[in-house]
């Protein structure tokens, strides 16, 4: 059964859907790859606590991981890439072919990363906009790249300004 909500956000409304309570989905206005939102269910406010709790947190700087439980529907490689993106930590960004060798491919599987990094149903938990282009330039987002600039600009806030991070905003 799947549910959804929506709650407002600094880079807009966030889509939260939840299959069988646990959260499955999350999306931004104009979101590339997001579902028909008649595929989500019933809209209601209720199981999203921790999910809005938790991302209020990060919005506010006070949280840098979220221990959300989540339901990510796809094929193996893309469960796999998503999984590797949760290894990415706060304030730190990694190039597609980075990713790729972490997870044990060659960096020449860089681009079926970068697109299965582009398919995350739950971004900003799962942390896809911690990679970036292997010449340190922002590329692709599925909620855009000002909301990439603006995530990886909160994060780098948090951690410091001192340039110990590898990533220009």
């Amino acid at each position: 059964m799947r549910t959804h909500t929506f709650m407002d956000s600094p880079v807009g409304t966030i889509l939260l859907v939840a299959t069988d309570g646990t959260l499955s989905g999350l999306y931004m206005t104009e979101h590339r790859h997001q579902p028909p939102l008649s595929t989500f269910g019933e809209r209601t406010p209720h199981g999203f606590d921790a999910a809005t709790a938790q991302l209020t947190e990060y919005f506010d700087g006070e949280r840098t991981e979220f221990d959300l439980p989540v339901h990510l529907d796809g094929t193996d490689f893309q469960r796999e890439v998503w999984q590797g993106l949760t290894t990415i930590p706060y304030g730190v960004t990694i190039s597609y072919g980075e990713l790729a060798r972490r997870i044990g491919r060659t960096p020449a599987a860089s681009r079926a990363v970068g697109l299965a990094n582009g398919r995350n149903p739950v971004s900003i938990v799962v942390p896809c906009h911690r990679v970036i282009g292997a010449g340190g330039a922002l590329t692709g987002y599925g909620g855009g790249l000002e909301r990439k600039e603006h995530l990886l600009a909160l994060e780098r806030a948090r951690v410091g300004a001192a340039g110990q991070l590898p990533f220009p905003v």
